[in-house]
């Protein structure tokens, strides 16, 4: 487990929807800091909180940032993108481009920031999936995610020899301006903060953090039929 108070942060996207709540919620729950990037980060009226450049698809943007952020011990890997198109008629930058920063990124932050968690005794790394990682129909940003949970839970036990905690974080819709065009039902940004918080203190290795994601979690072992986007609407 991870104990939130007292900690330092690093949440990547963390100026907005998401990751904005991740990192109020690591306040609220005692972090003496939380580093929140963006690729034109704003300035925070609160002290500690510490906006800083980044473009997770760019090697040298993520050194600097490290450069800059040595001192932490949990880092949140939330920063995505959503490209809509099928997969047989997508323009094929924007899958390279979904890939880029939605697996390799964070693959880039985690092989950065290891050596720094175990120097500050082990600490967390937190991915932020989603539900579309399991489900078949969200062409390349689905894609990603499931080869982004394989990557966490590979990393999970490479890092398991230094202490860290890796969780793996499968939420729905949530009310983003990423979903601000789909009319589904979307749970807060807050509802998710609060459901990681409290699976890094206490001691989770992955956070299923609505009903839905649980559901379809269950149906893993199922027909590959039920993982359709279709069969959940």
């Amino acid at each position: 487990m991870t104990t939130i108070e007292g900690s330092i942060a690093v949440v990547t996207g963390g100026q907005r929807g998401l990751g904005r709540a991740f990192a109020e919620e690591l306040l609220a729950r005692g972090a003496a800091k939380v580093y929140v990037t963006a690729r034109r980060p704003e300035p925070s009226a609160d002290p500690r909180i510490v906006p800083l450049e980044l473009e997770v698809t760019d090697p040298e943007s993520i050194a600097a940032l490290v450069d800059r952020t040595r001192d932490v011990n949990i880092v949140i890997n939330n920063a995505g993108v959503l490209k809509s198109a099928p997969l047989l008629t997508a323009d094929m930058a924007d899958v390279i481009a979904t890939f880029e920063t939605n697996v390799f990124g964070p693959l880039r932050i985690a092989q950065a920031y290891a050596p720094i968690l175990a120097a500050n005794g082990g600490g967390a790394l937190v991915d932020i999936h989603s539900v579309l990682s399991w489900l078949s129909g969200a062409a390349a940003y689905g894609a990603s995610k499931a080869a982004f949970w394989s990557l966490t839970n590979s990393l999970r036990l490479e890092l398991a020899a230094q202490g860290t905690q890796v969780v793996g974080v499968h939420l729905g819709f949530a009310d983003t301006d990423m979903t601000t065009e789909m009319t589904m039902p979307k749970i807060s940004p807050a509802q998710v903060a609060t459901a990681v918080a409290d699976g890094l203190e206490k001691g989770d290795n992955e956070v299923l953090v609505d009903d839905l994601t649980r559901q379809v979690k269950s149906a893993l072992s199922g027909p590959v039929e039920n993982l359709a986007m279709t069969a959940r609407r």
